[in-house]
């Protein structure tokens, strides 16, 4: 199939797909459905998110942020690596979405990378692909000291999540 759509018409379907899906898209299938190649699909977001569009990308695809219902918090955590699993299932088995970690560099401050992990699919693709590419974890960067931001359906979510990640070791408290 030929791509006969302009470079605005293909962003502007970009975005169209992206505003209706429920879950988030990689850019070879997003290449696939537009009959371009990976990287104008790479360019193509980028030139979205510069106009304005809202656009993150996950480990798992391109997603158009949307607000959420729900209560959020951020959670401190800190663990190997091998403890990625049982610390996220944690939290999505308690009803809550695990938007992002967080890790403080002492020289770029702030560093964060999005994850919007809802199930435990979600989870096992995230650490099938940890394991599968040559890149650690964010928090192997602090000791394994990181923050999660997490949506929760309700307070009494976030306080299942906080006392199974302590008794699991998983919470960072000092």
């Amino acid at each position: 199939m030929k791509n006969t759509l302009s470079a605005e018409q293909r962003r502007a379907a970009l975005k169209d797909v992206l505003s209706t899906s429920g879950a988030p898209i990689s850019a070879s299938a997003l290449a696939a459905r537009f009959s371009v190649s990976r990287q104008v699909i790479v360019g193509d977001i980028a030139l979205l998110r510069a106009s304005g569009a809202d656009i993150s990308a996950t480990p798992r695809g391109y997603i158009i942020n949307r607000d959420r219902l729900g209560v959020r918090h951020t959670v401190a955590c800190v663990h190997c690596c091998e403890d990625t699993a049982k610390e996220l299932n944690i939290m999505v088995d308690n009803g809550c979405t695990v938007v992002d970690v967080i890790v403080e560099h002492p020289i770029y401050g702030q560093i964060s990378g999005r994850l919007d992990l809802s199930s435990r699919y979600d989870v096992s693709q995230f650490v099938d692909k940890l394991s599968t590419q040559d890149a650690p974890p964010l928090s192997s960067l602090t000791g394994g000291v990181h923050l999660h931001t997490l949506i929760c359906p309700d307070e009494g979510a976030y306080i299942r999540v906080r006392s199974e990640l302590a008794k699991e070791n998983l919470l960072f408290t000092e």
